[in-house]
């Protein structure tokens, strides 16, 4: 897979720049669906080609992206998680502080 081809598929797919695992296969099935034969009217064999095509690639980059499971990237991923570290001492979060 080439960046490009994971760019090409975020595309597809209607994706920003971040999705969780769940996003992709919800917007799968949609895709997926729209263009069914039995969606009424939104048969488009080339477009569900190229969408199950865009979901390999972005469940393969997903697949083999090493996750970072430092304090950082934590906190980065869950801001609300550190300011209520910061300010867990203060009586308005409902520390003793």
């Amino acid at each position: 897979m080439t960046y490009v081809e994971l760019q090409v598929s975020r595309k597809v797919f209607g994706l920003g720049n971040r999705a969780m695992l769940k996003e992709i296969k919800i917007r799968h099935r949609e895709l997926v669906k729209q263009y069914h034969p039995d969606a009424g009217g939104g048969h488009n064999p080339e477009k569900i080609r190229k969408v199950n095509a865009a979901y390999k690639v972005l469940v393969a980059y997903i697949e083999s992206f090493h996750f970072a499971f430092s304090e950082e990237e934590f906190y980065r991923q869950n801001p609300e998680e550190r300011t209520r570290q910061q300010f867990k001492e203060d009586s308005l979060w409902g520390g003793g502080g």
